[in-house]
């Protein structure tokens, strides 16, 4: 027998008893940072350096391909090359491919369909309904659901109901697409890959020598994200263990937050049920996180209520005590997106890379006002999981319908009346968001830019117009490092130094279409995987109003009163997490928390007198001018017109008082910053010669 003691050096003691428990079925719950990868990866390499196992009889599988490369990665270094690690989907098509021949007739496996979406037009069409591709995508996804859920075409509307699934379209009329779908596949030739898992569990199921064959090279199973499991992917499991139990499975049920695509964690809940024999294992030392964030995410995951929450972890942070968490309030969207800006800016001034700063929202519409901000800051991003804001279809739909309206503008209107009116000409209808998916993101999307024209009703539609367009310009400048923006869901698997949780109102978080208890407590999920994604630094915040004067809105009712949070014991000299509210900057005239953007930048209250250096402010927009046209951008690019402001206000005399100014990162502090200091000293636009060319 080789020896594999180096593998236990460095695993905590529940890490340990993971790696060494016997053959049979484990499960281990690994809560968020706890090393669940290094346990199970420490597991089999200790398994087969130990002769237990042999390595080309181990099958592990994981739902993303990222994940099963950093598995086997892993596993190379530990010294167990040879183990298979594969998503489902990579798994059965490798054996559907090796057993073609058997399975179908002779003949190799029919064509693998790439995308659903041409197939579902087709079908929706014979079915009657008149659908774009965003519906396409709802019904594709609602048809997966079903496919996943083992759910047959005829079953569809009754499962659908007694599910509480809010589909895209009736009910009846999915199940017609559903039928039609299946028959124009059949008539073509294709298979998608719900089929393709389908024809792994039929060959084992149905073809004995194949079944025998495929059991004897895998006989030892490794099952990681388990609480992500769907009824199909557990029947494939259940195939390839055959009544045999050498089985490992690794879940968080506090992670469970996708269950509108099938997912279940009543496999994971019920697993000592299924297995009586079966060994449990609880890591809950996280090595992520510090023990402030620690107990912030304990005390909003220690709420959750239903079946799930019977494996709920307390958490211990290991990292060293970091600063609290904290949650701020702001008057507006645009104020909180401004603060947020801001505080990425000093971040990243103070040495925390751009890539290490996230921005983490419910939905991917919330993420306008963030790039803008970011963008009017000089911080770069990057988005993660969707197009940019004004890349997006039905955005650039509607700003070319706004353009059309202004042809003919109706009188007497506000400019949030007219903009609703406009896009009612594409479809869209206020107050009337649809059920499905990416319909609903869609809808959300163009209500966006309703929320907008609420925040400036006097504006002109023109004028309107012309915002939009510098927006656009902005978010469209390329970025290769920045910080991220991902909606929560896209968030689920990674980690970054600093982690901003914005939008955290009711109707938002949890969404409003979270109507029954089990669709509540996967919102509070999120939230609580959106914490646990902060390795040191946690900002939670919302916004009273959506827009100035806009109609007040509630804190979620997840996030935790200004009361110490609840934590397990820490390391010595931690302190447990706990939440304060502060306000933004503060005016320089009368100290008075600011937090509308326009105000924070000036540094100043509305009503506050101001010292502008009209002089000054003069010769900063000429500079900007020449410099724009050099530049070939819009001047707004280089500075808007309220940071001109600002600086003609404040007069900077050192670098350190220039940045301090929102609206004035690092990157353009660099470029512009001894340029505007020289003009605040006294310098013509002139004497910057660079600036003419």
């Amino acid at each position: 027998m080789a020896d594999s003691s180096d593998i236990l050096t460095g695993l905590d003691p529940e890490q340990a008893a993971a790696v060494t428990a016997p053959a049979g079925p484990l499960c281990i719950l690994a809560g968020a940072g706890t090393g669940k990868t290094r346990a199970i990866t420490h597991r089999i390499a200790h398994r087969v350096r130990s002769g237990q196992v042999r390595s080309q009889h181990v099958l592990a599988v994981t739902f993303t391909a990222r994940a099963a490369a950093e598995m086997r990665a892993r596993l190379g270094q530990l010294g167990a090359d040879g183990v298979q690690a594969r998503t489902f989907h990579s798994a059965a098509l490798r054996q559907v491919r090796y057993f073609a021949q058997r399975l179908f007739d002779g003949r190799e496996m029919p064509e693998l369909l790439e995308s659903k979406a041409r197939l579902v037009g087709l079908a929706a069409t014979r079915a009657g309904l008149k659908i774009d591709g965003t519906g396409a995508r709802d019904l594709a996804g609602e048809i997966e659901w079903a496919k996943a859920s083992l759910v047959e075409p005829d079953d569809y509307a009754a499962v659908a109901g007694k599910a509480m699934r809010e589909p895209p379209f009736e009910v009846g009329r999915i199940a017609q697409v559903y039928a039609h779908y299946e028959r124009i596949k059949r008539a073509q030739g294709v298979i998608d890959f719900e089929d393709m898992i389908r024809a792994a569990i039929w060959a084992l199921e149905e073809h004995a020598d194949v079944a025998e064959q495929i059991r004897s090279q895998y006989r030892h199973f490794v099952v990681d994200e388990y609480q992500d499991v769907n009824p199909m992917q557990q029947r494939l499991l259940d195939a390839w263990l055959g009544g045999r139990d050498d089985l490992t499975v690794v879940g968080d049920a506090s992670q469970t937050i996708y269950s509108f695509t099938g997912a279940s964690a009543t496999y994971l809940v019920g697993f000592k049920r299924r297995h009586p024999d079966a060994r449990v294992v609880r890591l809950i030392r996280d090595y992520r996180s510090t023990p402030q964030v620690v107990g912030l995410a304990n005390s909003v995951i220690s709420r959750a209520r239903g079946d799930l929450a019977r494996l709920r972890l307390e958490l211990v942070g290991q990292r060293p005590a970091g600063p609290e968490p904290a949650t701020r309030v702001f008057a507006d969207e645009p104020g909180e997106a401004a603060a947020v800006a801001a505080r990425c800016a000093e971040l990243i001034a103070g040495g925390t890379p751009a890539r290490e700063i996230a921005v983490l929202f419910r939905i991917n519409a919330q993420s306008e006002v963030y790039q803008e901000a970011l963008a009017e800051a000089g911080v770069p991003y990057v988005v993660h999981g969707a197009d940019r804001f004004f890349e997006r279809a039905e955005v650039r739909q509607a700003m070319i319908v706004l353009r059309a309206a202004t042809r003919t503008p109706p009188a007497g209107e506000t400019l949030p009346e007219v903009v609703v009116q406009a896009l009612e000409g594409m479809g869209w209808r206020p107050g009337e968001a649809p059920a499905g998916g990416a319909l609903r993101e869609r809808w959300e999307a163009v209500a966006a830019l309703v929320a907008l024209a609420e925040g400036m009703p006097d504006r002109t539609l023109e004028e309107f117009n012309e915002e939009l367009s510098r927006r656009a310009a902005l978010q469209h400048v390329p970025t290769v490092d920045g910080v991220t923006l991902s909606s929560l869901h896209s968030a689920k698997g990674l980690e970054w130094d600093a982690v901003f949780l914005v939008g955290l109102t009711e109707g938002t978080l949890p969404v409003i279409h979270a109507r029954s208890a089990d669709a509540v407590e996967e919102e509070r999920r999120l939230l609580y995987v959106g914490i646990t994604r902060a390795r040191h630094t946690l900002w939670l915040s919302y916004a009273s109003a959506r827009s100035p004067g806009g109609r007040a809105r509630r804190a979620s009712r997840f996030l935790p009163s200004a009361e110490p949070a609840r934590t397990a014991p820490a390391p010595k000299g931690a302190v447990a997490g706990r939440v304060k509210r502060v306000m933004a900057v503060s005016c320089r005239v009368c100290g008075t928390g600011l937090i509308n953007g326009v105000d924070r930048k000036l540094g100043r209250c509305a009503s506050c007198p101001s010292d502008l250096d009209e002089e000054l402010l003069g010769r900063l927009v000429d500079w900007r001018a020449r410099l724009a046209q050099v530049q070939r951008v819009p001047p707004f690019v280089v500075f808007t017109d309220v940071t001109l402001a600002a600086i003609a206000e404040r007069r900077p005399g050192r670098r350190e008082e220039l940045a301090v100014i929102a609206g004035i990162g690092p990157r353009k502090l660099g470029l512009y910053g001894d340029d505007v200091l020289a003009l605040v000293s006294g310098a013509t636009v002139e004497d910057l010669a660079h600036v003419d060319g």
